[in-house]
This record gives C-alpha cells, structure tokens and sequence, in this order.
C-alpha cells in the first residue's frame, strides 16, 4: 500500500513546490514573501528543511506545560452592591475568574460589599486600579480576605509593588508585580516593538524592586505580564509564545534558578476595533481570543464588542464570556500544552519574532533603558513610524470588515470619538491610545 500511494504521489521538495506555485501564477519572477513590519521576511510556506535549523528544545521548554487557562471577564465598578450582583452572575454563568476595575481608592466596607460572597481563595479575582498604591490597597483587600488570596494586581508596578508583594508573601498565587503591554499596543506597536518595549519594562520594574531589596525568587513567582493579542491570528500566536522565550532568557541574566513559566494575562485587542459595524468586533475577539489560547495565555480577557462604545449591556457580556467558554467547550483546546508545538510555520516565526525583539530590547537598554528611552522620545517614534504604517496600508487597500469593506453602519459614525472606559486607558501617559479604524469609522 505504501509502494502504490508513493507511485501515485512522488516526493516534491520545496523547490518543486515552488516551481509549481510559479507555474499557477504564470509568472516566474512573482514575490511570494512576506516582508512583515517586524523587521524580518517571512517565506511563503516552511518544510521539515526549515524546522530542522531552529533551536526547538529552548523554545518548546519554555512554553506553559500545563493546558487551560481562566475565562475571566472585566468589569468596572461603579456601585459596589450592584456589581456584587453582576460578579457573582458572571461566575455562576461559566467564569473562572473575574478582572475587577476600581475607579476610585476603596475603603473596608466598600470592598467588603462588593466582593460580598467572592471568596478568593476559590476564585482569582484581578485588580485594575485607579488611585491609590498597590500597598493601600493590598492592606485593605487583606483586611476583607484575611486568608491566602488568588488572582493580583493588573497595574504596572511601581514603588509600592515591593511592600504589596511582601505584605502577599503567603498568598503565592496573588501575583504583584505587574508588567503590561497594553499602552504600546494601543499606540500602534508592531509585535516586535510591543514584545521588546514589554520586556525593557519588566527590567525597569525588576531593577527598581531589587533597589527596594526584593530577590528575583520573590519576584517572578509574583509577576505577571498583560498582554493585548490583536487580529493577525499567526502573528499573536508566536507573540505569546515567543515572549515566554524572551522571559526565560531575561531571567537567567539575574539567576541560573530555574523557575516556572510566567504568569500570562491575555486580552482581546481594542486598537483593532471599530465604531462603523461594531457587530464584527465579534469576528475580531474570537481571532484574537483563540489566538490567546494557543499562545498559551493563563488568563483570558474577551471584551465585549461594543466595549469602545462605552455601552456594553448583559447579552454583550454575556458573548464575549462565552467566546472563552466555547474555545473550551466545543473546541477542547483546553486538553492540550502548547498545541502549535511543531508546526513549521509557527515555531519558526515564533523564533523569528524572539530575536527581533530581543535585538530591539538590547538597543533600548543601551539607551538607558525604557523609562530614558520615552523621556528621549525614542519609544514614541519608533511607534509612531509603525503606526503610520498601519495607516498606509489601510489607505492602499488593506480591507478593515465593516470599516473599508462590508460596511454598515449600526451604530456610531465618522464624528463618534468617544472616550475610551477606564479600563482600555493606557498607563503611559507620554502615549498616545488609538485604534486602527478610528480615521476610517
């Protein structure tokens, strides 16, 4: 049997596919590559000759071992016995964590109100927060839960992290210690600018906490990266998997411990979304979202599709809940660690997209790291340029759905420049949060 299909499918080598490819298009000379906006070209296809050349086992070994991840849906707080209500909904209706947004500073009986019937030590719950330090916040939030917490704080970290941190020292999985891409994602950045502008953060973090006297085994157990995973579904898969590469090799510069993989936040994208035809940001979420979990996100945020309307209601929230629901349910792509793991394609950008990075993190390290790099306007250009690129190529016809094609206009209009929620601003104010469709809705 094996004789007669290899008589009826000779082998074909990549040349040969190529030549046959050429052949189709009636053209010889035809560019078949992708030159990316990450700073390198893609090929057209990858064969077993390619995959052979990659370090595999460094890149694999740094992936997340285990499958699943946490359905947690976000929701701002605007009256704390309200929202009780509204949490305690999401939870008993398939989430398994929560992303809390607090606008204002909390006081005991506040927090107690709305976390009335949340007990964290069951269900992680992540904080966002407003005002206030990390340490305040962690003083109360321990006053309410005076037992070993889950979930942590999804706010950059800063001075106070350091207190947060040993004040939560016997709570293991309340991560502190956070580092979040979402305000160079929301600028404009390529997956090569986002990942090493991300990773220049963590350094500026980790080099301030060290000050503050915290050892690198007390941080990265406590530490977690946000990150926002857009629609160019490949791309965002190797995005997340070659950021937990770019951490393995980030900490082996401060320790030869071993350590476990990093904790990963993951939300669905807001710079791709639009006001024209908001019903495809549905199509978006699901990209972005199945994306996530491939690329091995332990927490996964899915925005609503109307979340930069500022108008989200129950069945809003109530899709964007079930995206997560769904990948699992139907999808079973909780059931499996890593499962991009050997696609030629996938691993070979993900490679690719590691050593971009790290290249363009080496340099804002020369410049002194990220903090100097956005004083000297580095950063800002860098993703301005990629920005307007972006721009360019929407202007000569790359289709936005329901924005440049299959348009229609359910809701909002080219002077519908709304102010985005609390919870999509970003955390550098020197940046600026945009979206791609906001020149074109």
């Amino acid at each position: 049997m094996e004789s007669l299909f290899s008589n009826l499918f000779p082998t074909a080598d990549k040349a040969a596919w190529l030549a046959q490819v050429q052949k189709e298009l009636k053209s010889e000379t035809a560019d078949l590559h992708w030159h990316t906006g990450e700073g390198f070209t893609l090929e057209p296809y990858y064969t077993d000759a390619d995959y052979v050349t990659l370090p595999l086992e460094t890149i694999q070994a740094a992936q997340k071992q285990v499958p699943g991840w946490l359905n947690a849906p976000e929701y701002i707080i605007s009256d704390e016995k309200t929202d009780n209500i509204t949490l305690r909904d999401a939870l008993a209706r398939g989430a398994d964590a929560l992303v809390i947004g607090l606008r204002a500073q909390v006081d005991t009986g506040s927090l107690a109100r709305l976390l009335d019937h949340v007990k964290l030590s069951d269900t992680p719950v992540f904080f966002r927060l407003a005002s206030g330090t990390a340490t305040d916040f962690v003083q109360v939030l321990k006053t309410v839960a005076p037992y070993q917490l889950k979930g942590g704080l999804l706010t950059n970290a800063d001075w106070s992290t350091a207190e947060a941190t040993r004040l939560t020292a016997d709570s293991p999985l309340f991560r502190t210690v956070c580092v979040q891409s979402h305000a160079f994602h929301n600028a404009g950045a390529t997956a090569t600018q986002e990942l090493a502008f991300t990773l220049a953060s963590l350094t500026d973090a980790y080099d301030q906490l060290t000050n503050e006297g915290l050892t690198i085994n007390q941080l990265v157990p406590k530490t977690m990266l946000s990150v926002s995973v857009g629609t160019s579904y490949f791309l965002e898969i190797a995005k997340l998997r070659a950021l937990r590469v770019l951490l393995t090799r980030f900490v082996s510069a401060y320790s030869s411990s071993s350590f476990s993989p990093f904790f990963i936040h993951a939300q669905t994208s807001t710079f791709y979304d639009a006001i024209a035809t908001p019903n495809t940001n549905f199509l978006r979420a699901t990209t972005e979202a199945m994306a996530a979990v491939i690329g091995g996100c332990d927490v996964l945020t899915v925005h609503p599709y109307d979340t930069i309307l500022g108008q989200s209601d129950d069945f809003s929230t109530r899709i964007a809940r079930n995206v997560s629901i769904l990948l699992t349910d139907e999808s079973y792509l909780d059931k499996v660690a890593d499962p991009s793991a050997g696609s030629y394609y996938i691993e070979t950008l993900t490679h690719r997209l590691a050593e971009s990075a790290w290249s363009l993190f080496l340099d804002v390290e020369k410049r002194g790291g990220l903090a100097k790099s956005l004083a000297d306007g580095f950063v800002q250009d860098e993703l301005d340029l990629a920005y307007q690129a972006k721009i360019e190529a929407v202007r000569n016809g790359r289709v936005l759905v329901g924005v440049t094609k299959f348009r229609h206009d359910e809701g909002g209009s080219a002077t519908d420049k709304r102010t985005p929620p609390f919870s999509l601003r970003v955390d550098i104010a020197s940046l600026p949060n945009r979206r791609l469709a906001e020149d074109f809705d």
